[in-house]
């Protein structure tokens, strides 16, 4: 069950297949929110920030079993190259991107969404070619927000605080292995880390076939624009 929960479970982070055609409207409402947002977390400092590297912890349940399983985590982003790790007694998963190639320890080829085109690393991106700001679905639209979708498809519902502009939560819907999962995160704090706002603490859901999986985030220490070897993001195979 253990091993089962971790690899379905463990689709971290953070992640909608969509269309790539550009969108009929010129969606001008949208887009002025994600400005805001992308200036509520930084402005200019969030939108050239070259690497941001998260280390921590995280607890993650299931519908199924709620003992919680401590484990850790790590993600390095540098525009198109990524690294992710989630390190658990059960099954430990490290998956990178180069900017060309993924690679990853997950056994029989199989691999994660691309992390950096799902959920909060997508905000940064706001304003380059081929990630394209549009209205969220109707019934979403009680909420303050907008949607951005990656060159690739993927989706991300931002939902921004009335006030400050901030984003508190974000939505997405993604096929893994033929499975369908919806992932949902609520962001309990930010950090200012030199000149950028980035989540501290946040509890993500993924909602699987059969049961959902929740994972409490706490960032232990962010780096902002900090040196990253080459190497760093690809995994041995």
């Amino acid at each position: 069950m253990n091993t089962r929960f971790i690899s379905l479970g463990l689709l971290l982070l953070f992640f909608a297949a969509g269309t790539l055609a550009q969108p009929a409207g010129d969606f001008a409402a949208e887009r002025e929110l994600a400005r805001l947002a992308v200036e509520a977390h930084g402005g200019e400092k969030f939108r050239t920030m070259k690497t941001l590297l998260v280390t921590g912890g995280v607890d993650i349940t299931t519908s199924q079993f709620p003992q919680a399983i401590p484990a850790t985590f790590v993600t390095i982003f540098a525009g198109d190259r990524y690294r992710f790790e989630l390190n658990n007694p059960f099954q430990p998963i490290r998956q990178a991107n180069d900017g060309t190639k993924t690679t990853s320890t997950i056994q029989n080829g199989f691999t994660l969404p691309p992390v950096n085109r799902i959920g909060f690393p997508v905000l940064q991106r706001i304003g380059e070619t081929g990630f394209v700001v549009t209205a969220i679905p109707d019934n979403k639209k009680k909420r303050k927000g907008f949607r951005v979708t990656s060159p690739e498809g993927y989706q991300t519902d931002f939902f921004i605080d009335a006030k400050s502009n901030q984003v508190k939560s974000f939505e997405s819907v993604y096929t893994v292995g033929g499975r369908s999962v919806t992932t949902s995160a609520e962001i309990d704090r930010l950090k200012l880390v030199d000149g950028v706002l980035v989540p501290e603490r946040y509890v993500q859901r993924f909602d699987l076939d059969q049961f959902t999986v929740y994972a409490n985030f706490k960032a232990r220490e962010i780096s902002v624009n900090g040196d990253v070897a080459d190497d760093v993001f690809v995994v041995g195979e």
